[in-house]
């Protein structure tokens, strides 16, 4: 059980001064066991609790994708949209909704902050039982290619969800693995691997931090999870259950018992207690930023680069270029499903100019232009809403 105990799109929103309101968590009461209480924002600089979405005792209108209509949940099952057993969420900031599961159902739930409205995702895929603790989804994040991912403890099932043309689309990824080199710091055992939850980084690989503090390393290409580390500077007793990455690019990490949130540094796990709330029971956090995320620290080239305008009426983007590139860049499209719908390379000159780009066949929409140098590493991106 939990308490035994990461896409290009969603970091080009951009840091502001209400970053806690791209901070999520599942909170609940004080118990020996999971009890759902509420979806609320977290101030994840100074470790303040904020607004709460959603909570266990709302009025809620849930919509069913399959049955195109409104439903009536049993609320003594765990397949409703506020079931007790909560410990998956992620935040979709294309299209600002946090989608979760409960920890003992295959449902997939979508839910607006702002007008309350829940969208219920049945799907076949999951396989779980409320009494096979391997089964029980308990880590979920949203990937840097724009889908939310979910895996289970045992890391039998990893799913993918996806939205196309309105509908969500569940998929079974397969079977992650452990690494050889794991040893005694398996994966797919109990005490050392399973709960907690993950992140995604940019190459959209993912880091699982279990309930016991090792984290893992699981690469896509392949599904093998390998063994980094296990986090120092936290008490020895203390459950991760949630983790989620800052706008600084650190981890922020929580515990279902009540302690103290911390500060990670993924490349050393290294872990720093943060002011604020010292007894908010945290099941799982979520967020829009991504880890390794060299874009805003790293890419200097960013500032000799713009796109406007970004609301577009036209047919046409104008991609300015300052003297600091030169040669040859790549601009990709991307829809928000992580399609790339268009790519034309410019040929940048000595001094500043503005290429004109027409965007063809694009439909009305919004989209990512992401810019490459060379390369081929990508220098730039900004979100543009086509409204023609």
């Amino acid at each position: 059980m939990k308490k035994h105990l990461f896409p290009l799109f969603l970091l080009l929103l951009g840091v502001d001064a209400h970053a806690q309101q791209d901070f999520f968590a599942i909170t609940g009461k004080d118990t020996q066991s999971i009890t759902f209480n509420d979806f609320r924002t977290i101030d994840a600089a100074n470790g303040i609790s904020g607004e709460k979405i959603f909570t266990a005792d709302s009025s809620v209108k849930v919509f069913s994708q399959t049955r195109k209509g409104i439903v009536a949940e049993d609320r003594s099952s765990y397949d409703n949209s506020q079931s007790i057993t909560m410990a998956a969420l992620a935040y979709d900031s294309s299209n600002n909704n946090l989608v979760y599961m409960p920890m003992f159902s295959s449902n997939v739930y979508i839910l607006n902050p702002q007008t309350k409205e829940i969208r219920l995702v049945e799907n076949n895929v999951a396989k779980i039982s409320s009494c096979d603790i391997k089964s029980h989804i308990t880590r979920m994040t949203t990937g840097y290619n724009g889908n939310i991912y979910a895996v289970n403890n045992a890391g039998t099932q990893f799913l993918e969800i996806s939205k196309k043309a309105g509908q969500y689309t569940v998929n079974d990824l397969g079977i992650i693995k452990d690494d050889p080199s794991n040893g005694r710091n398996s994966f797919t055992a109990m005490e050392t691997g399973f709960g907690g939850d993950m992140i995604a980084d940019t190459d959209n690989n993912f880091y699982v931090f279990a309930a016991s503090g090792n984290v893992f390393k699981i690469a896509t290409k392949d599904l093998n999870a390998k063994f980094i580390g296990k986090i120092t500077g936290i008490p020895d007793n203390y459950s991760v259950n949630g983790s989620a990455v800052n706008a600084q690019g650190k981890v922020i990490i929580a515990s279902a018992k009540g302690g103290a949130l911390y500060e990670v540094d993924l490349t050393t796990l290294q872990a720093k207690q943060l002011p604020g709330e010292q007894g908010l029971h945290i099941y799982d956090l979520a967020s829009k930023y991504f880890a390794n995320d060299k874009s805003s620290a790293l890419n200097t080239l960013a500032s000799n680069l713009d796109i406007y305008p970004t609301r577009v009426d036209e047919h046409y983007i104008n991609v300015h270029v300052n003297k600091n590139i030169k040669g040859i860049i790549k601009l990709n499209i991307f829809d928000m499903a992580g399609q790339n719908v268009m790519t034309q390379n410019l040929s940048v000159k000595d001094g500043s100019s503005d290429e004109k780009v027409y965007l063809k066949g694009l439909v009305t929409g919004a989209y990512i232009v992401n810019i490459a140098d060379e390369s081929g590493k990508a220098i730039f991106n900004k979100k543009i809403l086509i409204t023609k």
